[in-house]
């Protein structure tokens, strides 16, 4: 009677572990033990659903997947909000980062960013920027300005070159667009010949001298008187 007893109540107590097996499946500890911010998760494919708010992020690895909640979609994958699920979703094939399926923010390698889209090559009309990687707008200038006045040393005035510089204005209302215009402004070499108050030029003191020394030549001559000799 003993041996029977015994064997009943091992097989209800294998049924009574059965139930707490699966929940500690359940909740186990996938992704390398992390289950942060799921609701659902199992050993196998990690988060299945996440709490509200964050997004579940599906990662393949050949015929397999996992999956984890995550505050932002990592680079390459935008969020997709659901009534039931958050979701990553891939960018497009040529986007490194992106807002939507429809609009990148940065392009891979070899491509180049324009309106959102990742284009092998810029359209006519714009320009291929390599740093940023991005085509920009070519610049719609206006009509040159007048001259301004010939300036040396911050001044308008004194015997000596000076530049006078012309702009133009972009259509651009940016200004970091603007800074990449090409030919705004110029600039060139003008002499002054306004002498500043005070100040003589290099022509009146010459003058000046000039006329000095005639005076002086003058007073020497009148100076220079010789006593005649009396007649024999």
């Amino acid at each position: 009677m003993r041996a029977p007893l015994c064997l009943l109540l091992l097989v209800a107590h294998s049924v009574d572990m059965l139930p707490m097996n699966r929940r500690k499946k359940q909740v186990g500890t996938g992704l390398g033990g992390n289950c942060t911010g799921c609701v659902i998760c199992s050993e196998e494919n990690g988060c299945s659903t996440c709490q509200q708010r964050l997004f579940l992020f599906i990662r393949r690895e050949g015929i397999r997947q996992y999956g984890k909640c995550v505050h932002d979609c990592p680079s390459g994958y935008f969020g997709v909000r659901g009534q039931e699920v958050n979701r990553c979703k891939k960018c497009g094939a040529t986007c490194e980062s992106c807002f939507s399926q429809d609009f990148c923010i940065q392009c891979k390698r070899r491509f180049y960013l324009y309106k959102g889209k990742c284009l092998p090559t810029c359209p006519p009309g714009t320009l291929a920027q390599q740093s940023t990687r991005e085509c920009q707008e070519e610049c719609d200038l206006g009509p040159w300005s007048s001259w301004s006045p010939c300036i040396h040393s911050r001044k308008t005035c004194g015997v000596a070159w000076g530049l006078e510089t012309r702009i133009r204005e972009s259509s651009r209302a940016g200004r970091e667009e603007t800074a990449t215009c090409q030919g705004l402004s110029e600039s060139r070499k003008c002499p002054i010949q306004r002498p500043c108050p005070g100040e003589s030029t290099n022509s009146q003191k010459k003058g000046r001298g000039d006329r000095r020394l005639r005076k002086d030549k003058k007073l020497d001559r009148r100076l220079d008187v010789r006593p005649r000799r009396p007649k024999a």
